[in-house]
């Protein structure tokens, strides 16, 4: 009777230690979380402060609660606060996406925009809008199938028996630099009229954000996010194997499937508003993981580093150089090419390319 009572022991011993170190991790994320959101809250409250037409903070707050005079309100509530909620639900929303891609593929590198998907949504972007004049709502709805159809040629490109990290990788650079040229070709053959607008399309902006975008942008996020948070559970089953995963009831290649589903949607969603804002997706979700520790997808965090490396880099992109507004792909490029070469070396000095 002693072995299996030793055994028993031994069992609930490692289930609480399990249990323990789970909880411990949820209390972490919650924590990193909470932090995080302070600080989106802080940077966001100053950009609103900032701008040729100063605000104080006090009068910050009275706009928002309706109680400032009309210039002040017109300079908060129609210039600048569309233009930062752009900003956070777009880091937000590419945080994520970045976040399921990688979990995905089991690969850092495996970001909407390196593997081609919001390069994808920036060619359908482009040659709908230059060729058949589409915009607003129908021109998200393009968006997405684009990007969705994209997302599966990629997907059945790098099968091969399952999907390898490393073939995922390289198969999607190169539908990525087949949509950049599609992409300069559309550009090549417009008219000026028409180039001044699809500019968005080559580094993305939140210059031309208006209520019809943030609008359709807002709904994306409020039906996918919650999407990728229960995806999120049966993906993070999938760290432990197939073959584990299975055996407590996850379906692999269903939760893949559904997980690049929500992940193009959240991507396809952002482009459509700000274009293919570059390096957010990279490095939101591998930033979160190091704040929350090894071993979970850190969704919550990743939506919020998201949204806070987007937010800093539109304040940098407005006011770093007076009188210039630079699009803000071009601040978050600067930041997260250094980021993609790092992590290209280490990636080859550890031998985990694939």
């Amino acid at each position: 009777m002693s072995a299996p009572t030793a055994t028993s022991r031994t069992a609930a011993g490692a289930a609480s230690r399990v249990a323990l170190d789970r909880r411990r991790r949820r209390s972490r994320a919650t924590r990193v979380s909470v932090v995080l959101a302070v600080l989106v809250f802080v940077v966001s409250a100053v950009s609103l402060t900032l701008g040729a037409a100063g605000v104080a903070p006090v009068d910050v707050l009275a706009a928002l609660v309706g109680r400032a005079d009309r210039l002040t309100s017109f300079v908060i509530l129609d210039l600048r606060l569309p233009r930062l909620l752009a900003a956070v639900l777009v880091g937000a929303c590419l945080g994520i996406s970045g976040g399921l891609f990688q979990s995905v593929a089991r690969n850092p590198l495996a970001s909407p925009d390196i593997i081609g998907i919001t390069t994808a949504a920036s060619a359908t972007g482009a040659v709908a809008l230059v060729w058949f004049g589409i915009t607003g709502l129908a021109l998200t709805g393009v968006v997405l199938v684009g990007t969705l159809v994209a997302a599966v040629l990629i997907y059945v490109l790098a099968w091969r028996n399952g999907v390898s990290g490393y073939r995922f990788v390289l198969v999607g650079i190169g539908f990525a630099a087949i949509c950049a040229g599609l992409v300069s070709y559309v550009l090549t053959r417009a008219d000026l009229s028409d180039v001044q607008q699809a500019l968005v399309w080559i580094t993305g902006s939140l210059n031309s954000i208006d209520d019809v975008s943030l609008t359709v942008l807002g709904a994306s996020a409020v039906v996918l996010v919650p999407a990728a948070l229960l995806v999120g559970r049966p993906l993070a089953a999938l760290g432990l194997g197939d073959d584990v995963a299975a055996g407590i009831g996850v379906r692999p290649e269903r939760t893949r499937i559904l997980s690049i589903a929500v992940g193009v949607a959240l991507a396809a969603a952002a482009v459509s508003v700000a274009g293919p804002i570059a390096f957010v997706a990279l490095l939101a979700a591998p930033v979160a993981r190091r704040l929350v520790g090894r071993g979970s997808l850190a969704l919550v965090p990743a939506a919020l580093v998201g949204a806070l490396v987007l937010v800093v880099s539109d304040v940098v992109a407005q006011f770093a150089v007076p009188g210039v507004v630079f699009p803000v792909g071009v601040v978050t490029g600067i930041v997260g090419a250094p980021y993609l070469l790092w992590q290209l070396a280490r990636t080859n000095r550890i031998g985990r390319g694939g």
